[in-house]
């Protein structure tokens, strides 16, 4: 005779802190496929945010609470899910991490190496994983690449060219909520400088295993004052490494939405061409490859299968303090994850407040190194 069937473990619970941010439609949409994940609690201060997505997504008005601090006393949350405005990062955070509860944030990490710092120091004072969602982690294409770069067919990188971007907040239309904070430089940082220039910033620190640039040198326009008139909508940014160039374009005035990455080594290139695809050329090939690759799996799948990784005690991010390691965790070292980790969105902050600064100056900004 069969044994008893084991238990299925507890889903993991979470919550929603802000609705203003309008990726929180992916993840409400995503939450029904994910059976090992429990909404327990959403906290948002605005009686229509919460009446429009009770309705849209058919949510129990009991999940919803108007103050943070009364949702988690409530509510236990194991992880906090946070869609405000980049701006209200840090003070989520640091809530959270009084309460001892991991976060994901969505990208980028904060506003200002000031605030990036601060969080560092409430994650590693309260011992919680603090996680950065961008949609480009979870790209088939970027971890070839990444791959390509690490087995030695390109040769050492010599440059990296990123391109990120879309139409305009505007002209796609998201909802009032999230535009009131898009263009607003307190509560987004910068406009397509931050909201964009992000991406690159966190593919290239991954690239580079975490190192920061020598120099970041930067450049913005405002191609659209009618409609930003207080951020700019167009931004390159240039970082310099010891042997090595970077580009990041970001831009709210490409003619399309893109995300996309050239990798040039010594020896050959790896282009990604959307989310699965890769273009591929070594130094001895006549022409070059296209390549398809299938979605990722594992714990490198989506956002809420990472988060549930990390914070039931399944995988450690690299660089996370050892305390938060459980002795069957399972370490993948520089994993397609890192992209989300706290470490390397410390220096995306510290390679996007220099870059802010460099083109409010029209100078380039040499970094300095950080303490640990």
């Amino acid at each position: 005779m069969p044994g008893p069937m084991a238990a299925q473990p507890a889903p993991l619970r979470v919550a929603i802190v802000g609705l203003v941010h309008g990726h929180v439609e992916g993840l409400l949409s995503a939450l029904p496929q994910h059976k090992d994940v429990e909404l327990v609690g959403i906290a948002d201060p605005d009686p229509a945010l919460a009446n429009k997505y009770a309705k849209k997504y058919a949510l129990p008005r009991s999940l919803f609470f108007t103050r943070m601090e009364t949702m988690m006393e409530a509510r236990h949350p194991q992880a906090v899910l946070v869609y405000t405005s980049v701006g209200d990062h840090r003070k989520v955070i640091e809530t959270a991490a009084r309460y001892g509860v991991s976060v994901m944030v969505e990208k980028p990490l904060t506003i200002s190496l000031e605030d990036a710092l601060a969080i560092r120091k409430a994650a590693r004072d309260h011992h919680i994983h603090v996680l950065v969602n961008y949609e480009t982690t979870w790209y088939a294409s970027n971890r070839a690449a990444y791959d390509e770069v690490e087995s030695g067919r390109l040769g050492a990188i010599r440059r990296v060219v990123i391109h990120d971007g879309h139409q305009g907040p505007s002209e796609i239309g998201v909802p009032p909520e999230f535009l009131n904070w898009l263009t607003d430089p307190a509560q987004n940082g910068a406009g397509a400088l931050y909201d964009f220039g992000c991406y690159g910033a966190d593919l290239v620190t991954w690239l580079m295993h975490g190192e920061a640039p020598l120099t970041v040198t930067a450049v913005v326009n405002r191609d659209k004052p009618q409609l930003y008139p207080n951020v700019d909508d167009d931004a390159t940014i240039v970082l310099a490494y010891p042997h090595a160039q970077a580009v990041i374009q970001a831009s709210w005035n490409w003619p399309f939405g893109r995300k996309d990455m050239e990798v040039y080594g010594a020896t050959g290139y790896a282009i990604t061409v959307g989310s699965d695809r890769l273009r591929v050329r070594h130094e001895h090939d006549a022409d070059e490859q296209v390549r398809t690759f299938a979605p990722l799996d594992g714990i490198d799948r989506d956002s809420l299968t990472y988060l549930h990784a990390v914070v039931t005690g399944f995988y450690t991010p690299f660089g996370d303090e050892p305390a938060l390691e459980s002795d069957d965790s399972h370490r993948l070292g520089m994993s397609k994850g890192e992209l989300s980790s706290l470490d390397t969105n410390v220096v995306v902050m510290q390679i996007l407040d220099a870059a802010r600064e460099s083109a409010r100056t029209g100078r380039s900004v040499q970094l300095t190194k950080l303490e640990e």
